[in-house]
């Protein structure tokens, strides 16, 4: 329990980590497109937010408090043996779109994937000396990442921690500030207080 503890908790640096210098670097860079195509990109992120909150709320339901003591393999892990992490960087990509730029949107998705898939490394070994056969065999079935709806099923029944779904909701609430944040560095830039060293698309 204290070694996956302290995993969750590395996860959570690194991503604090990447998250911070991606910030300092985007005060240096704009986006190429007219407005009507930036507003469009910042709306379709926006999306993207919502999607990935959603989505860690969904995976909350059948792992709250139970990643530890027992294989959980039905719904969101169902498809994909770490949802949360893949929903997680679906609204770091809709982090990026507020920008208006859908470099930059990707960069998110991949540099947020990329952290937690070194993560997803140290877990999975601490699973598999955990669980044993039973969670190689779900390592062999079931995809790390990127989710394959074909292999859905579900349970009848479901315990539910509600304290853990108001947590995950004000943990995805964060994404947002992206637009204000966003919306700021723009007007900082347009206003030439902060230097833009690169225009991407």
């Amino acid at each position: 329990m204290a070694a996956l503890h302290r995993f969750q908790r590395i996860r959570r640096i690194t991503l604090a980590v990447v998250l911070a210098v991606v910030v300092a670097s985007l005060c240096l860079v704009q986006a190429s497109w007219d407005q009507a195509t930036h507003d469009l990109i910042e709306s379709i992120g926006l999306g993207f937010i919502v999607v990935g909150i959603v989505g860690r709320m969904w995976c909350t339901l059948y792992i709250g408090g139970r990643k530890s003591s027992e294989i959980v393999t039905a719904g969101p892990y169902s498809v994909c043996r770490n949802p949360l992490y893949f929903f997680s960087s679906i609204a770091a990509a809709g982090v990026g779109a507020q920008t208006g730029s859908i470099v930059l949107s990707i960069l998110f998705f991949a540099g947020c994937a990329l952290a937690f898939l070194i993560v997803i490394a140290r877990e999975e070994k601490f699973l598999s000396n955990q669980f044993g056969a039973p969670y190689q065999a779900y390592l062999a079935t079931v995809p790390k990442f990127w989710p394959n709806p074909l292999l859905f099923r579900d349970e009848k029944e479901l315990r539910v921690l509600p304290e853990r779904i108001y947590t995950t909701l004000a943990d995805g609430a964060v994404f947002f500030v992206a637009k204000p944040l966003m919306e700021l560095v723009e007007y900082l830039q347009n206003t030439g207080v902060i230097p833009v060293l690169l225009h991407l698309p």
